[in-house]
């Protein structure tokens, strides 16, 4: 009975993949198909929970077989992500005219990065005073405790590492190990590599010009390739945020959500306003707000299905250039860069949150100007070197509320809806990545202007 069960379970999802292939089939636009997939993933999601109820043999047997298409695509996205970014870093620095625009650059990326994480730390502290969170109001069950005693032993991973030796983290020293993605800084790192790699060879273009040409056609060789690689998996992008959604929603735990709907509630308020806030630095620069927010939405709507930042970063380059008209060379560093420094909702607005809501448990005043001003600096400099030690929300809070005095373990308290907040978290953390990419490139003379106004550039990152 259950494997019949399941199997029209399966058949549910096919069927659904058939209609985007029929809309693909019949030319309607890539942002149609996307959110096409992204509702009826909602739809087939909620379906499945209200029938089989969270937890059920039937539930987790149906969301392992949609796994193949959901967590497959995000393999696929991981798979080139080294690539893309190491050769079109290098094909964009063969192509600069002068080496210094490089440093120039990654200031202007980073510093908006990090500049943009302050501030989303201060709409939180917003959020937090507005709806009143305070640790002491939720009740922890077996699963809060148990989470809370893995974030006090993760808490050693981190506690002993300076912010010095967090950046050191960053320089690859074994480039191979680095391609594999073993390390937490492991992007980065490839960055870093492959911008020596791009200096070498203008160095090299002075000394011997036909080494330098014959590595370039290597180079722009290989890069057609990369990018051929990415249009046929982006092409998947409809299917992948399909079964990603259903499972999401189908495994969503609405206890939980009803318990600690107030948090839920305030997080989303807070991201909100932070996006927001993203726009008018967007409009601040003379750039149209509405086209932008046209153009990243289908990055944004696989960033907030995946919840992985990483795995959007092709998605993210080709919307960069493609659609915003942002130089490559910006595009790929500000992409590589948000995925691990400076991100707004894990590194920024999260553990603002966090530290306001434990602060009254240990009986300190969140609100005095000395606990606050604290607070933002040291969000500021951990959300540069985060990576350094893992990466992602988890470690910014054990940071962040290790270095204000703080127990880490009652943050374990938002296990149940951990889920449902990294989903926009991780949709704001893109989001400001793009922003810093674009605002990089219209600061320093490499946006295309007329790119970023033409409404129909929006379908070229997935031209098929």
């Amino acid at each position: 009975m259950n494997s019949m069960l399941i199997t029209v379970n399966i058949l549910a999802l096919l069927a659904i993949i058939g209609i985007i292939i029929w809309m693909q089939r019949k030319h309607l636009s890539f942002t149609k198909r996307v959110f096409t997939g992204l509702g009826a993933g909602i739809l087939l999601g909620a379906a499945l929970q209200a029938i089989y109820g969270t937890g059920s043999d039937i539930l987790t047997q149906t969301t392992d077989w949609y796994n193949i298409v959901g967590r497959g695509y995000v393999s696929l996205l991981m798979m080139i992500v080294v690539p893309l970014v190491m050769v079109s870093i290098i094909q964009s620095i063969i192509n600069l005219e002068k080496s210094s625009e490089l440093g120039k650059i990654s200031a202007w990326i980073i510093g908006i990065l990090v500049s943009t994480a302050m501030v989303a730390a201060l709409i939180g502290i917003g959020a937090a005073a507005l709806f009143d969170l305070n640790a002491e109001q939720i009740e922890a069950g077996h699963a809060e405790t148990d989470r809370g005693l893995l974030l006090e032993e993760k808490l050693g991973e981190v506690e002993n590492l300076s912010t010095p030796q967090k950046i050191v983290s960053f320089i690859p020293s074994n480039i191979f190990l680095d391609m594999t993605g073993q390390r937490s800084t492991s992007v980065i790192a490839v960055v870093i590599f492959s911008m020596i790699v791009g200096i070498a060879v203008l160095g090299l273009r002075r000394k011997n010009p036909e080494q330098a040409e014959m590595f370039t056609k290597i180079v722009n060789a290989f890069y057609a390739v990369v990018m051929r690689i990415v249009t046929l998996v982006l092409r998947l992008t409809p299917f992948g945020i399909l079964a990603l959604m259903a499972n999401t929603v189908a495994n969503t735990d609405v206890a939980g959500i009803m318990e600690l709907g107030k948090f839920v509630l305030a997080s989303y308020v807070a991201l909100l306003v932070i996006f927001v806030f993203h726009l008018l630095l967007i409009a601040g620069f003379g750039l149209n707000p509405l086209t932008y927010l046209r153009k990243v939405i289908p990055v944004l709507g696989f960033a907030f299905t995946s919840r992985s930042s990483a795995g959007t970063i092709p998605l993210n380059i080709q919307a960069q250039k493609n659609s915003l008209g942002v130089d490559s060379g910006i595009a790929n560093m500000a992409a590589s860069f948000g995925a691990t420094i400076g991100q707004n909702g894990c590194a920024g607005m999260y553990p603002a949150m966090l530290a306001v809501m434990i602060a009254p448990t240990v009986g300190i005043d969140p609100f005095t100007p000395e606990f606050l001003i604290k607070l933002v600096l040291i969000i500021g400099i951990s959300s540069f070197g985060v990576a350094g030690v893992g990466g992602g929300a988890t470690f910014a809070a054990l940071i962040v509320l290790s270095s204000m005095g703080l127990p880490v373990a009652l943050a374990g308290l938002l296990i149940s809806i951990e889920a449902l907040i990294d989903m926009g978290r991780t949709a704001v953390n893109v989001n400001d990545s793009m922003v810093a990419g674009t605002l990089t490139a219209r600061i320093l003379g490499k946006l295309n202007i007329k790119t970023f106004q033409d409404k129909n550039a929006i379908e070229e990152n997935v031209s098929l």
